[in-house]
Order: C-alpha cells, then sequence, then structure tokens
C-alpha cells in the first residue's frame, strides 16, 4: 500500500538536509528492518516446520514477493502465525514502502536535475561557468564537440555552473553528456556543488561578451577560485585588453578574449596552453597574421619550403593551396610541393611582399642544387 505524502518543497528541503540524502537514509533503514525480519521469519519456519534450511529461505522469499508457486506452505500453527504477522503484515508491508520510496526519490532527483540542483559526484573533470548571452546552446555543443576530440578528454565529463536553463537543458546539449547547476559563480556553495576543488579544468565565460563591465564579474569569481589555490587550472575570458594584468596579477593561468563563433579557440586554451595567443594574432593585424602568397611553387618539398622562409626571417609557412585550390595544412615533410600559393604567418608591421618570398624560395632551391651538385662531385672523386 502506497502511502500518501505532501509534495516535495525542493526550495525548503534544499536549504536544510539534502533530501536524497533522507530518502536514501529511510530506505537502507526499511531494508535492515525488512532484513532482521526475513531472518527471523527463515528462523521460525526452519525450526517448526518439517524443512530443511534452503526449503525455508525458499517458503520465504516466496511469500516476501507474492509468488505464490504453492510448492511449500506451513503446516503448523506456529508457522502459520508467523507467516501472517511477519510477513503479510509487517514484510510486505515494507517492501511496499521500499518501492514507495524509491520511487519517490527517483522522482526528485530528476526534478533536481532538471531545475540543476542535483550535485553530481564529479573528478577530473570540466566545470564552466557562466553561459555566453547569444548563442549559449551553440557554442557549448561545440565546445564539448571539440573536446571531447582531443586525446585523453574523449569522456570527459562537463558540467556548467550558470544561472541559465532552469527549466532544464536543452535536449542538444544533454544528448552530448553535459550536465548543469543552477547557480553563480561567485556562491562559494555553487563552487564547491561542482566540486569546482577537484576538477580537472576551469572555464570562466564572460557575461556579455560585448560588454567591458561584465569583466568585473568574472574578476570576483576569478580572485575567489585563486583564493582556493584553483587560479592555475583557470581560463578566463576578458572582454577589455586593459583588464588583462589585472586577472595576470591575481594569478590566473589562461586569459583569452570572447570569440563566440570559435570555441576552438578556448578548448586550445584550455588543452594546450599558449596556442590561444597564436590563434587571436590571427585575428588582427597587430602582431602576427596568416598572409596569402600567390606564387608557382615546384621542385621543393615542404622541409624545404618551411626552411627557406625561416632561414630568411619572412615567418612560418602554415600551409599551401594546390593547383585545384584546395588548402593543404601541415602536409608531410618529405612530399613535393606543386601548387600554385602559400599561407605564412608574418610580422603584421612588416609583411614581405610576395615578390621577396618568390625570391626566398628561388634562393634556397639555387642553394640545395649547388650542394647536390657539391654532394656528387665529392662521391665521384672518392670513387676515382
Amino acid at each position: 500500500m502506497l502511502r500518501n505524502r505532501r509534495p516535495l518543497n525542493p526550495e525548503h528541503q534544499f536549504a536544510h538536509l539534502p533530501m536524497s540524502g533522507i530518502i536514501r537514509s529511510r530506505i537502507k533503514r526499511l531494508f535492515s528492518i525488512l532484513g532482521g525480519l526475513l531472518v527471523f521469519q527463515v528462523m521460525v519456519i526452519w525450526a517448526v516446520e518439517d524443512l530443511t534450511l534452503f526449503e525455508s529461505i525458499w517458503l520465504t522469499m516466496t511469500t516476501l514477493v507474492t509468488v505464490g508457486y504453492g510448492d511449500l506452505s506451513p503446516e503448523t500453527a506456529a508457522g502459520r502465525i508467523s507467516t501472517i504477522i511477519v510477513m503479510f503484515i509487517s514484510a510486505i508491508t515494507i517492501m511496499t514502502l521500499i518501492v514507495s520510496d524509491f520511487i519517490e526519490y527517483r522522482f526528485y532527483r530528476r526534478e533536481r536535475i532538471v531545475t540543476g540542483r542535483w550535485v553530481y559526484k564529479m573528478k577530473d573533470h570540466i566545470v564552466i561557468i557562466n553561459t555566453p548571452r547569444n548563442g549559449g546552446e551553440q557554442y557549448f555543443a561545440r565546445f564539448a564537440s571539440q573536446m571531447r576530440a582531443v586525446p585523453g578528454y574523449e569522456t570527459v565529463p562537463i558540467i556548467i555552473l550558470t544561472r541559465q536553463f532552469p527549466g532544464g537543458l536543452p535536449p542538444e546539449l544533454a544528448d552530448v553528456g553535459l550536465v548543469h547547476f543552477h547557480g553563480s559563480g561567485s556562491d562559494p556553495e555553487a563552487l564547491k556543488a561542482t566540486h569546482a576543488g577537484s576538477a580537472r579544468h576551469i572555464v570562466v565565460l564572460a557575461a556579455d561578451e560585448a560588454d567591458p563591465a561584465s569583466d568585473s564579474l568574472t574578476f570576483d569569481i576569478a580572485h575567489r577560485l585563486t583564493e582556493s589555490n584553483l587560479g592555475n587550472r583557470t581560463t578566463i575570458e576578458c572582454v577589455s585588453d586593459q583588464n588583462r594584468q589585472r586577472f595576470k596579477s591575481v594569478g590566473v593561468r589562461t586569459i583569452i578574449r570572447p570569440v563566440r563563433t570559435y570555441p576552438e579557440i578556448m578548448v586550445r586554451a584550455i588543452v594546450a596552453p599558449g596556442s590561444e595567443k597564436v590563434l587571436e594574432d590571427m585575428f588582427n593585424y597587430q602582431n602576427d597574421h596568416p598572409h596569402r602568397y600567390d606564387l608557382k611553387l615546384d621542385d621543393l618539398n615542404w622541409a624545404d619550403i618551411v626552411s627557406a622562409l625561416v632561414r630568411h626571417g619572412i615567418g612560418t609557412a602554415l600551409a599551401y593551396i594546390d593547383n585545384d585550390g584546395e588548402v593543404s595544412c601541415h602536409p608531410p615533410t618529405d612530399k613535393e610541393i606543386e601548387g600554385k600559393g602559400l599561407i605564412v604567418l608574418v610580422k603584421s608591421h612588416d609583411t614581405p611582399t610576395t615578390q621577396v618570398v618568390g625570391e626566398a624560395l628561388e634562393r634556397y632551391r639555387a642553394f640545395l642544387q649547388k650542394w647536390h651538385d657539391s654532394e656528387a662531385e665529392e662521391k665521384k672523386t672518392a670513387a676515382d
């Protein structure tokens, strides 16, 4: 018989002891009572009935689950009275209460998960604090996809600490295994609930990627994390470059600009600290930037091209464009390159011209030819 209970009030219960713990403790207590009753019944049946110990256990269990095979039954008055009192009245009632509590626990757990108030047991995970003002679902989905494509991060748990999604995570995020906790990164209890202290990485997103004032909220969160010695595993977004030094001064490991359309940059900043600086530079003309040079490529392999550009102080070759217009990044070093262009990371304040790059390749080609001729002449002389 199921008990009639008042509906759970999550807000009231969350302010006191965790309701999940109360229900689990109640279930454990009921199981203990049930176990004691079953042992008592088995002993009674074994003592007063002409049954073996195994037959006594079998009779007791089939009575408990109300299967009623009819192959065994108590014959004595003591056995029948014990079965009525211990099994029918006590044990089966307690079993019903256990099932009732378990169903209540499942409903409670689901409600807490949907509303972001369930405390997961996590370790070596990723905590993301805040949600992008626009396009948060797409950002998180791409972030998770890119992160789990990194070797060693294929199954890393990801939890979002945010006040968004009060009605539950969108299906596209739940389907990729993301979970969330309803709260703020400036709340120590919320940070504790997400187990930030045992996280592998902590990411603090700018609350508004277009408003420098959001750096103040980010700084408050970053300061709390560094006070807990978590700065060395924290990556934050800084809207205003003028505030970068403030974040560095409190011990934050990595600081990047908000780039909502490219969560890949955030992923790189997490798994390969320092690479985000290279990627950020590619989006501006202040320091370094990738530049395309349209020129014919032949008779040189990729290692030769890279060496030629470095030797002549031009830049770093990133990719080449083949004769079909396809861009090839990081080709085999010993592959002879045939194409119609190069993409090179160059200094923005002193970008070499196409002619300078072409002359550098020609000089290197001549150098290689001279070196090969000299080597062939030495082999010929040695042979003579």
